[in-house]
């Protein structure tokens, strides 16, 4: 074999390497870091795109709930480990774009420096309900019972998007109601359900099956359109509350920085399939959010406008870690 050649043979074994390793990915167990405890929307979105993964992995995917600080620790943890791809992060939109405006370096991590986008995977707009026996059916009530009992009336949130939502209510309506923090939905849905607080404001997976089966009353759908599935209740900007009809929630995917741009497009290729899947459409669907996969340029997009949009609502809202 001529010099020449074997220089050929050479360039092509290292060109095909990469391929081949990457074919293979992941050739072990993948954790899931879902940054909430078990229980909410963001744990039920995991899940449900665990098994599917599983599936076209051929290998287990680990749910690793670590919940705490409104999602600063779970992101914070997750966005730390090996840039080797097996270790995802699901991340939301108050972790990334509202809590590190509130929390500055004590959030834990830095945006965008510390991780890469992989994937958008739902968006969905918040429901705000009260407990049974409140006297209340839309916002306007609310707003007239909180002036009729300044500070007596309690709204609870589980992260600093639905907090941000809370303290919007507030200075639109020139309201006091005292705001009560949980570490994830599960525990803030049994909360409203136990009466411990008077109003929640949730993503649709922690409310919807709540309002269906009248545990809760509903009060707003915080978006421009109705839900699908609970299409009674109105929106906000249908009771001509336009400041919380533009808050749109989204879940997505990330990976610690320096992890190969080949595996974050493999990654990416794979959630995508999942997202795309019937069944895991219907079960998403089903908790009350929408099916948005997207490309990673595209959610690293998002990701940054809309911490600059909330960074900036943060600062007039006045907003602080409790």
């Amino acid at each position: 074999m001529t010099m020449l050649l074997k220089q050929l043979v050479l360039l092509l074994c290292l060109a095909i390497a990469p391929g081949i390793a990457l074919a293979a990915f992941p050739e072990k167990p993948v954790k899931l870091v879902v940054p909430f405890p078990p229980g909410g929307g963001s744990d039920s979105l995991a899940r449900i795109l665990a098994r599917k993964l599983q599936d076209i992995w051929g290998q287990p995917v680990v749910i690793e709930n670590k919940g705490g600080a409104q999602g600063n620790i779970g992101t914070a943890y997750g966005v730390k480990q090996a840039p080797d791809g097996y270790t995802v992060t699901l991340v939301v939109q108050g972790s990334l774009a509202i809590s590190p405006h509130m929390y500055g370096k004590d959030v834990g991590f830095e945006v965008p420096k510390d991780f890469v986008a992989v994937v958008r995977g739902t968006e969905q707009s918040y429901v705000m309900v009260s407990r049974l026996g409140l006297p209340v059916k839309d916002l306007n009530d609310l707003a007239r019972l909180a002036k009729e009992q300044p500070g007596k009336l309690t709204i609870g949130t589980s992260a600093s998007g639905p907090q941000l939502v809370g303290e919007l209510f507030k200075t639109t309506t020139g309201t006091n109601l005292l705001h009560v923090p949980y570490k994830g939905g599960g525990p803030a849905a049994l909360a409203i359900l136990s009466g411990e607080v008077d109003v929640l404001i949730s993503n649709p997976a922690g409310v919807v099956q709540q309002i269906k089966g009248k545990k809760v009353n509903p009060i707003a759908v915080l978006g421009t359109e109705r839900n699908e599935l609970i299409p009674e209740v109105s929106t906000a900007k249908e009771q001509n509350f336009p400041q919380l009809a533009d808050i749109p929630e989204w879940y997505g995917f990330v990976v610690p920085a320096g992890t190969p741009p080949a595996i974050v497009n493999k990654l990416n290729a794979d959630f995508i399939t999942a997202l795309k899947d019937p069944e895991v459409q219907k079960s998403i669907r089903s908790n009350g959010a929408t099916p948005s996969p997207s490309t990673p340029e595209e959610f690293s997009n998002q990701i940054l406008k809309d911490y600059e949009r909330w960074g900036a609502m943060v600062k007039a809202a006045g907003l602080k870690p409790e």
